[in-house]
């Protein structure tokens, strides 16, 4: 009896906004941003298993999205159809990052789908073109495979490498999970935020333009980011949340913090990455 291979897996890191600027709204429907990203190492992992038939199928679906909206799922099929490759595959995730949590999770599951079946069916698209691609499923998935710490402006989409210290952050995950549509439809938002000129990043710079409406619409988001603050002013939301953080300068610092948490509240600590653990893999 012939064995099915097992899957092999690959990380897909998170990531947190170190400031998020709206800076107005395009003809298009879309806003205008500028926003710092950081990697860090708190990361789903994607499992994947090339098939001969051409089909491309997901291991146990998230509960309430069709396959069609599966960005995995999506991804594998837009690289298909570029019209380079003919192999299908069988996708897993195991899922460490929160839904809805502002941390890049689902683009950063895609992006390692893209990076991954592009080598494993020798489709042989330069990064550049994955980044064109990846845009086509939502903002942030340029960056997880841009690979680094990046500047982003655009609709997050234009990337320039940015230097970024050692840091760690405690992130805490509020027990919602918020639409990033609809924090952005939301008639509060401010669309008028100046444009800062960077580099350099120094922490505390900027803000997140969205965290105000998220508070309004998620009271929870705004209980933990008060929490936070009282013990770290610099404290802000990653994203269109749910999750807060606060950065420091040792992995002590932020698991000293995370032990002071109240029952009720969930965190976890992360260090920041220079690179996508997938960089050097991909090139």
């Amino acid at each position: 009896m012939e064995m099915t291979p097992a899957y092999e897996w690959f990380p897909a890191p998170g990531k947190l906004n170190l400031l998020l600027h709206v800076l107005g709204r395009r003809d298009d429907g879309f806003h205008e941003l500028q926003t710092v990203y950081r990697l860090i190492d708190r990361q789903d992992r994607v499992g994947i298993r090339v098939r001969a038939d051409g089909e491309i199928r997901r291991d146990a679906p998230l509960p309430g999205i069709a396959p069609e909206d599966d960005l995995c799922v999506r991804a594998a099929r837009l690289l298909r159809a570029t019209g380079r490759a003919a192999p299908g595959a069988d996708l897993a995730v195991e899922k460490n990052l929160p839904l809805g949590g502002g941390l890049g999770g689902g683009s950063s599951d895609a992006a390692t789908v893209l990076l991954v079946l592009n080598r494993l069916w020798r489709t042989g698209l330069s990064r550049a073109a994955l980044m064109r691609l990846g845009a086509r499923l939502g903002a942030d998935v340029p960056l997880f495979l841009f690979g680094g710490n990046a500047l982003g402006e655009g609709i997050g989409e234009r990337l320039a490498p940015l230097a970024l210290p050692s840091a760690w952050y405690l992130v805490l995950v509020p027990p919602v999970s918020v639409s990033t549509a609809s924090i952005f439809a939301d008639n509060a938002l401010t669309r008028n935020t100046k444009e800062l000129r960077i580099p350099p990043f120094f922490r505390g710079l900027g803000g997140n333009d969205l965290e105000a409406v998220a508070v309004r619409r998620h009271p929870e988001i705004g209980v933990h980011l008060e929490w936070l603050r009282k013990r770290r002013r610099d404290a802000r939301m990653t994203g269109s949340g749910a999750c807060v953080f606060a950065e420091f300068d040792s992995d002590a610092q932020a698991r000293a913090l995370l032990a002071e948490l109240p029952g009720g509240m969930r965190g976890f600590v992360a260090r920041g990455l220079e690179h996508h653990p997938l960089h050097d893999w991909a090139n």
